[in-house]
Protein backbone atom coordinates (compact mmCIF):
# COMPACT_ATOMS: atom_id res chain seq x y z
CA UNK A 1 0.00 0.00 0.00
CA UNK A 2 2.48 2.79 1.02
CA UNK A 3 4.68 1.69 -2.63
CA UNK A 4 0.92 2.22 -4.20
CA UNK A 5 0.59 5.59 -2.45
CA UNK A 6 4.31 6.86 -3.05
CA UNK A 7 4.41 5.84 -7.40
CA UNK A 8 2.36 9.41 -8.06
CA UNK A 9 4.98 11.46 -5.84
CA UNK A 10 8.09 9.44 -7.43
CA UNK A 11 6.75 9.75 -10.57
CA UNK A 12 5.72 13.19 -10.72
CA UNK A 13 9.78 14.18 -9.85
CA UNK A 14 11.38 12.05 -12.76
CA UNK A 15 13.12 13.39 -15.18
CA UNK A 16 14.30 11.57 -17.86
CA UNK A 17 16.63 12.80 -20.33
CA UNK A 18 16.71 11.31 -24.60
CA UNK A 19 17.45 8.20 -25.24
CA UNK A 20 21.21 7.99 -27.01
CA UNK A 21 19.47 5.70 -29.36
CA UNK A 22 17.46 8.72 -30.42
CA UNK A 23 18.57 11.05 -33.05
CA UNK A 24 19.60 14.71 -31.78
CA UNK A 25 17.47 16.17 -34.26
CA UNK A 26 14.66 14.03 -33.02
CA UNK A 27 15.51 15.28 -29.40
CA UNK A 28 15.75 18.59 -30.31
CA UNK A 29 12.82 19.15 -32.17
CA UNK A 30 11.14 16.74 -29.81
CA UNK A 31 11.63 20.17 -27.14
CA UNK A 32 10.74 22.60 -29.41
CA UNK A 33 7.49 20.90 -31.00
CA UNK A 34 5.77 18.43 -28.98
CA UNK A 35 4.53 16.30 -31.84
CA UNK A 36 7.60 16.15 -33.64
CA UNK A 37 8.92 13.26 -30.94
CA UNK A 38 5.16 11.43 -32.10
CA UNK A 39 6.23 11.51 -35.47
CA UNK A 40 9.52 10.13 -35.54
CA UNK A 41 8.30 7.51 -33.18
CA UNK A 42 5.43 6.67 -35.85
CA UNK A 43 8.11 6.04 -38.41
CA UNK A 44 7.79 2.81 -40.28
CA UNK A 45 9.56 0.36 -38.75
CA UNK A 46 12.65 -1.73 -40.85
CA UNK A 47 15.75 -2.66 -40.35
CA UNK A 48 16.71 -0.23 -43.40
CA UNK A 49 15.94 2.90 -44.17
CA UNK A 50 15.71 2.22 -48.31
CA UNK A 51 14.54 -1.39 -49.33
CA UNK A 52 16.93 -3.35 -51.48
CA UNK A 53 17.21 -3.37 -55.15
CA UNK A 54 16.61 -6.37 -56.69
CA UNK A 55 20.39 -6.09 -57.92
CA UNK A 56 21.66 -6.33 -54.67
CA UNK A 57 19.22 -9.08 -53.47
CA UNK A 58 20.62 -11.73 -56.57
CA UNK A 59 24.12 -10.14 -55.88
CA UNK A 60 23.92 -11.55 -52.45
CA UNK A 61 22.05 -14.25 -52.34
CA UNK A 62 24.31 -15.74 -55.47
CA UNK A 63 27.20 -15.10 -53.14
CA UNK A 64 25.13 -17.05 -50.45
CA UNK A 65 24.92 -19.76 -52.59
CA UNK A 66 28.57 -20.03 -54.29
CA UNK A 67 29.91 -20.02 -50.38
CA UNK A 68 28.11 -22.84 -49.70
CA UNK A 69 30.60 -26.29 -49.23
CA UNK A 70 28.17 -28.37 -51.41
CA UNK A 71 27.88 -25.82 -54.65
CA UNK A 72 30.40 -25.96 -57.44
CA UNK A 73 30.21 -21.60 -57.76
CA UNK A 74 30.48 -22.12 -61.33
CA UNK A 75 26.89 -23.46 -61.71
CA UNK A 76 25.45 -20.93 -59.79
CA UNK A 77 23.48 -18.84 -62.24
CA UNK A 78 20.24 -16.62 -61.42
CA UNK A 79 18.25 -19.59 -62.73
CA UNK A 80 19.75 -22.48 -61.27
CA UNK A 81 17.61 -24.88 -59.42
CA UNK A 82 18.63 -26.30 -55.83
CA UNK A 83 18.29 -29.70 -56.86
CA UNK A 84 18.54 -30.00 -61.00
CA UNK A 85 21.32 -27.63 -61.26
CA UNK A 86 23.42 -27.57 -58.43
CA UNK A 87 23.03 -31.41 -56.90
CA UNK A 88 21.12 -30.20 -53.47
CA UNK A 89 19.38 -32.43 -51.60
CA UNK A 90 16.40 -31.65 -49.18
CA UNK A 91 18.83 -31.18 -46.10
CA UNK A 92 21.49 -28.74 -48.54
CA UNK A 93 18.76 -26.41 -49.40
CA UNK A 94 17.40 -26.06 -45.87
CA UNK A 95 20.79 -24.67 -45.50
CA UNK A 96 21.06 -22.57 -48.37
CA UNK A 97 17.52 -21.11 -46.91
CA UNK A 98 18.63 -20.81 -43.17
CA UNK A 99 22.05 -19.06 -44.76
CA UNK A 100 19.78 -16.63 -46.65
CA UNK A 101 17.71 -15.72 -43.78
CA UNK A 102 20.84 -15.27 -41.83
CA UNK A 103 22.05 -12.88 -45.00
CA UNK A 104 19.44 -10.57 -45.30
CA UNK A 105 18.33 -10.89 -41.17
CA UNK A 106 15.18 -12.33 -42.26
CA UNK A 107 13.17 -15.43 -40.45
CA UNK A 108 11.28 -17.09 -43.38
CA UNK A 109 8.35 -19.21 -42.16
CA UNK A 110 8.69 -23.03 -42.81
CA UNK A 111 5.79 -22.97 -44.66
CA UNK A 112 7.54 -20.36 -47.32
CA UNK A 113 10.73 -22.10 -46.92
CA UNK A 114 9.49 -25.21 -48.14
CA UNK A 115 8.44 -23.86 -51.11
CA UNK A 116 12.32 -22.34 -52.11
CA UNK A 117 14.04 -24.91 -54.68
CA UNK A 118 15.74 -22.52 -56.81
CA UNK A 119 17.51 -19.62 -57.28
CA UNK A 120 14.51 -17.19 -58.51
CA UNK A 121 11.86 -17.80 -55.62
CA UNK A 122 14.59 -17.42 -53.04
CA UNK A 123 15.44 -13.87 -54.67
CA UNK A 124 11.69 -13.32 -55.36
CA UNK A 125 10.76 -14.07 -51.56
CA UNK A 126 13.52 -11.67 -50.79
CA UNK A 127 13.15 -8.79 -52.56
CA UNK A 128 9.72 -8.89 -51.95
CA UNK A 129 10.47 -9.05 -48.37
CA UNK A 130 9.90 -5.52 -46.92
CA UNK A 131 12.24 -6.25 -43.79
CA UNK A 132 14.82 -7.50 -45.91
CA UNK A 133 18.21 -6.09 -45.15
Amino acid sequence: MAAAALRPVILRRIRLSPSPSLPIAAASAAASHPHALARWLARPMSSHDAHLTREEVVDRVLEVLKSHPKVDSSKVTPEAHFEKDLGLDSLDTVEVVMAIEEEFKLEIPDKEADKIDSLPLAIEYVANHPMAG
